[in-house]
């Protein structure tokens, strides 16, 4: 059976672990000692980094800091993906909404809307997001290119359709008005119309049709659920 000097020692490693393991921060051999009653730490050390060296986690002093750390050969498998967020511009909220109420849209019809030019990288932003497809072109003269929504940009935004898009009152009443922009608003005043979000199944066919003489006569009035 194994003496007391041998239970010490094995206690003695087996605190030395469990300090280090609770670390939030990298310790000296003195922070250690102190932390166990003064204890003499050196030897324990260099027990648990023998014990650690084969294995998926090292025991390594790194500027008289001691603390657990991954086996380098194993870095790759750890490595992790992390997604950056960005907020989109006041400019691709605008556009964004557009699309999504006006559907298929092409990006003179939301240069009308927005009442300003609307730069290629900002419809780019939508496209690589996932939010924005190329959904064919309008069959009037020069074939403009028009976009329309994806199931990434429903799923995103908890919609099972684009007729669960909120309307203005709902936009009011949480808040959200603001990144679409007063300018809705002003508009839907000047224009007056009230018209409900059109689905299409995203076929080119189905969206290459002319639009009415005013594209943008359908605003963000919620649409009737009997439609």
């Amino acid at each position: 059976m194994p003496d007391s000097g041998e239970e010490e020692t094995d206690d003695l490693v087996r605190a030395v672990e469990a300090c280090l393991f609770a670390a939030e921060e990298p310790l000296t051999r003195e922070q250690i000692s102190a932390q166990l009653g003064d204890a003499d730490v050196k030897d324990a050390l260099a027990t648990l980094q023998d014990h650690y060296a084969g294995r998926g986690i090292h025991l390594v002093e790194r500027g008289k800091r001691w603390q657990f750390q991954t086996a380098p050969d194993l870095a790759h498998i750890l490595r992790r993906e992390k997604d950056q967020l960005r907020r989109l511009s006041r400019a691709a909220t605008e556009v964004l909404a557009i699309i999504a109420y006006h559907e298929p849209v092409s990006r003179a019809e939301i240069e009308a809307i927005r009442g300003v030019q609307t730069s290629g990288g900002t419809l780019d932003v939508l496209m690589e997001a996932g939010w924005a497809r190329v959904a064919g072109r309008r069959e009037v003269p020069g074939c403009p290119v028009i976009y329309a929504t994806t199931p990434e940009f429903l799923s995103h935004f908890g919609l099972e359709s684009r007729r669960d898009l909120p309307g203005l009152a709902e936009l009011k009443a949480s808040g959200l008005l603001d990144p679409v922009d007063d300018a809705y608003e002003d508009l839907m005043e000047q224009r007056g119309a009230n018209a409900a979000p059109q689905e299409n199944d995203g076929n080119p066919q189905d969206g290459a049709q002319v639009m009415d003489d005013e594209p943008d006569a359908e605003m963000l009035e919620k649409p009737d659920e009997s439609a």
